[in-house]
């Protein structure tokens, strides 16, 4: 699917009809006029709206009474007021259904995760241990000038039994790790069943796929193992130069794109700066100071990401990573998507970043969403650490934004712009993504 269509605007009489959440009544007007003798793209784009309109009615669940009797019952003397301030400062994602408003489903984890006062009031206990690990790995990492870690995992999906189609051909693509940059000595130990298929490192979103009739109960896995090595190098603008590929420049619709605004505001940050570091580290320090962390609702649902997230100030990782790849490529310096899971000894899950290009350092890192949690924090340390950085926690599993599986999918991917957790579709069918389950389990993480 051509997923550039998104930079179609729609009809303005549908465009007012989605933000009422007039979805049925936009849906049969969809029908009515794909039937019609329309541009394909603007046909194209009309049937994608609907798999929008699908991904939205499943995300946003709470009426306003529901999300504010969670929010008392977890946050100790909460306060109506406090949740109309809240929702007047964008801290809540909520959109119209069928002219209710409607919060999304994770609005409480966001609230506790992006403002530490609620975090404190919070009736759960809430464990810091992550960044005193990362405060722990980063110092050691500095002090040796390099870490690995051998990280083991199992990466599964299972359709639910209710969903089941027995002996229907099933297609299941299962991310692995691409063997570039930090990774090495990368070995699949098993896979149930055996893989259809196995990508080699020239996919830029790397997968194991299946396909075979389904079976009661099947679950689709891999589990694999490798060291990721990671380097830390004091970083001198003095010795850089502004050479540098001449690829990871250009625009990718519908999401990537160089309009006016973000020009301007690019220019605006970095100034008369000439320096490409300099430049970069400008960039990453406007985006970690003035973007507020959020989670996201499915990309696919997404306007514009860049202008999205430039206007509205706020985003999760993806979203600060594709911000900070967009202004770069306007600023002239190479930059490129890097993305996969995050996973430590105790947690494991999807998380997406940057690299960018600086002579004669070559392709360095930038994790913007971990260096505006720093700020927040006022972590000196973690913040100035993620520019140019990563510990080694990483496991990337996709080099491209934006990118085609091989073989690629019929029909619509749950996420056609990154690779975390796995894909599924029937031969001959769509398959929503509620029908079925995704697991990420860690079997063992350690240093070298």
């Amino acid at each position: 699917m051509d997923l550039s269509v998104l930079s179609i605007p729609l009809p303005e009489d549908l465009m007012k009809l989605k933000w009422n959440g007039q979805f049925e009544l936009m849906k049969e007007m969809i029908n009515l006029r794909i039937q019609k003798d329309i541009p394909s793209q603007l046909k194209e784009r009309l049937i994608l709206e609907k798999n929008i309109l699908d991904d939205l009615k499943e995300e946003f669940i709470y009426t306003r009474e529901q999300a504010l009797d969670i929010l008392k019952d977890k946050i100790s003397n909460f306060q109506e007021e406090e949740f109309d301030a809240l929702f007047k400062d964008n801290a809540f994602e909520f959109l119209f259904i069928e002219g209710t408003m409607m919060f999304k489903n994770d609005f409480y984890d966001n609230l506790i995760k992006t403002r530490n006062n609620y975090a404190l009031r919070n009736k759960e206990v809430i464990s810091y241990q992550q960044y005193e690990l990362l405060d722990q790995v980063i110092t050691e990492m500095k002090d040796k000038g390099e870490l690995s870690y051998k990280i083991h995992v199992k990466v599964s999906l299972k359709m639910k039994e209710e969903y089941e189609e027995i002996g229907k051909t099933i297609r299941v693509w299962l991310p692995i790790p691409i063997e570039y940059a930090q990774v090495k000595d990368f070995k699949i130990i098993k896979t149930i069943p055996e893989a259809h298929l196995v990508n080699d490192s020239k996919c830029k979103h790397r997968c194991v796929y299946f396909e075979e009739p389904l079976k009661k109960g099947q679950e689709f896995s891999v589990e694999y193992e490798f060291i990721n090595h990671s380097i830390y190098r004091e970083l001198d603008s003095n010795i850089v130069s502004e050479e540098h590929p001449q690829e990871y420049l250009e625009e990718k619709a519908p999401h990537i794109v160089f309009s006016p605004y973000l020009k301007a505001l690019t220019q605006e940050v970095i100034g008369d700066e000439k320096n490409p570091l300099l430049k970069a580290k400008k960039i990453y320090n406007y985006i970690t100071s003035h973007i507020m962390y959020s989670f996201m609702r499915t990309y696919i649902t997404l306007p514009p990401i860049v202008e999205y997230v430039a206007t509205s100030m706020k985003g999760d990782c993806g979203v600060q990573a594709t911000l900070f790849i967009t202004m770069c490529r306007i600023a002239g310096i190479p930059a490129r998507w890097q993305a996969g899971l995050y996973a430590t000894p105790e947690i494991i899950g999807n998380h997406d970043w940057a690299q960018f290009y600086i002579a004669p350092y070559g392709w360095l890192y930038a994790d913007c969403s971990f260096g505006g949690t720093a700020y927040r924090h006022q972590s000196t340390l973690r913040r100035e650490f993620y520019f140019g950085h990563l510990e080694p926690f990483r496991i990337p599993c996709a080099s491209e934004f934006q990118c085609e599986f091989y073989p690629p999918k019929k029909y619509l991917r749950r996420d056609p712009y990154d690779n975390q957790t796995g894909e599924v579709e029937y031969n001959d069918a769509f398959i929503p993504r509620n029908h079925y389950e995704m697991n990420l389990e860690i079997i063992k993480i350690n240093e070298e």
